[in-house]
């Protein structure tokens, strides 16, 4: 009702609230709205890197067969890309499951915000645990559907033997601008005009800008540089373990801890603090029947325990990227610098790193990045009093005070374009190679 639409829509034609029909945003089709807005990407790019896979042979064929444009897309094209278009889909569900901030605001009860409430509200840890437990079997069908689609995708680029790239042609007209306005519309309405809304209440509410604003940026970017740090750094040595020794078992361990991703925050955060309570309890326990003080929370409720969860997140992030990187380097290199007499460590640490840092540097930007806009798991492993951005966003926004928010939403937005534009320049000078 005070949304700036509606408000405009009052004051432009003199309007009461009963005069009018509007449809309401803080339901479960607008949480449906807001989100597909905000997930649409994960379908966007892997679909878009099916089509453009794909050979001009199979849409040649199409042709030849008599199927018009439509029919060729429709019934060559688009099957080829399902794969993709399913992985997509896939990652997109995940990010669903695991958001709390958006549904909690719009008043949508999902699996996320019952396990906050139980845990929190209710005091009910083993419920908690039960509704995490129930969340994470659903998360393993998609995880199966994801990896299963991937590896069709791979079968599909292997068995591609005669493979011709798409030609392009340039629209003209009415149907450019069609096009252009179609694709500028989730781009205006999910990006441009939210960051438009929030530039407007941040410098409205420049005069009561509240000075605690600066803490919290600062304990974000500590914890999140902190735990990108550590990503990297376990990510390194897991892809080089797997480079030195290409066993099943290196194999196996590394994508069982790089499963985390595909995991809800409140999930990870659940299966944290229940045995680092415990392990406090017991410690606590000992100290007290043998000592007569307590020993207090030494794992739980602490930083440690914010940067274990958040590495049992994203940690398969940063080893993607790592990974990618270490493939890059020819084994060759490996070879000479044995036979010159250099041990494995200094391989790595003359050789590999100096190579891989434009990859090491994306990797750790990405961690940054989520960990920056993490919330669920930062609400329930977080220690006392200890606020971080995407906290603070939440909390205002849950109290209606989107203005105050706006800051520190912001700095969020900020943050995250860094690394897509890093990511994008990388892509189009791959891209430019291909061509070259």
């Amino acid at each position: 009702i005070a949304g700036p639409l509606q408000t405009m829509l009052r004051s432009t034609f003199g309007l009461g609230i009963e005069d009018y029909w509007f449809p309401n945003i803080r339901s479960v089709e607008g949480a449906i709205l807001i989100m597909s807005l905000a997930f649409y990407p994960y379908v966007y790019m892997l679909a878009r890197s099916s089509f453009l896979e794909q050979s001009t042979s199979l849409l040649e064929a199409s042709r030849i067969m008599g199927y018009s444009t439509w029919q060729s897309f429709f019934k060559v094209a688009l099957p080829v890309a399902r794969p993709g278009i399913a992985a997509g889909l896939a990652l997109a569900l995940m990010e669903t499951l695991n958001d709390f901030g958006t549904v909690q605001y719009f008043g949508v009860q999902t699996f996320t915000t019952g396990i906050y409430r139980t845990w929190f509200g209710l005091g009910d840890r083993p419920a908690a645990a039960q509704l995490a437990a129930c969340l994470l079997a659903f998360i393993v069908v998609l995880i199966f559907i994801e990896r299963y689609t991937r590896n069709k995708i791979s079968n599909e680029k292997a068995n591609s033997s005669r493979f011709k790239r798409l030609n392009r042609f340039q629209l003209q007209g009415f149907k450019a601008w069609l096009v252009f306005f179609v694709c500028f519309i989730p781009v205006l309405v999910g990006f441009i005009l939210p960051v438009i809304l929030l530039l407007n209440m941040f410098f409205a509410n420049l005069n009561h800008l509240d000075f605690n604003f600066i803490q919290l940026a600062f304990n974000s970017f500590t914890v999140s540089a902190l735990t990108g740090i550590l990503a990297v750094g376990l990510a390194l040595i897991m892809a080089y373990s797997a480079r030195l020794n290409p066993g099943y078992w290196v194999k196996f361990f590394n994508r069982i801890s790089s499963l985390g991703y595909a995991i809800p925050g409140s999930v990870i955060a659940v299966g944290v603090l229940i045995p680092f309570g415990l392990f406090d309890n017991t410690v606590d326990s000992f100290f007290r029947e043998n000592f007569g003080f307590s020993s207090g929370l030494l794992l739980s409720g602490t930083i440690f325990a914010m940067v274990f969860a958040y590495l049992v997140r994203f940690l398969s992030v940063s080893f993607g990227g790592v990974e990618a990187s270490m493939e890059k380097i020819t084994p060759n290199m490996d070879e000479a610098a044995r036979g010159m007499g250099y041990s494995f460590t200094k391989v790595l640490r003359k050789i590999h790193i100096p190579m891989m840092s434009g990859g090491l540097l994306t990797a750790g930007l990405l961690v940054f990045v989520d960990v920056m806009k993490e919330l669920p798991a930062t609400l329930i492993v977080r220690p006392f009093n200890f606020d971080t951005l995407a906290v603070q966003v939440g909390r205002y926004a849950s109290d209606e005070r989107l203005a105050e928010s706006a800051g520190a939403a912001l700095m969020i937005v900020l943050v995250g374009i860094i690394p897509v534009i890093i990511i994008s320049r990388t892509i189009a000078r791959s891209r430019k190679s291909e061509t070259q």
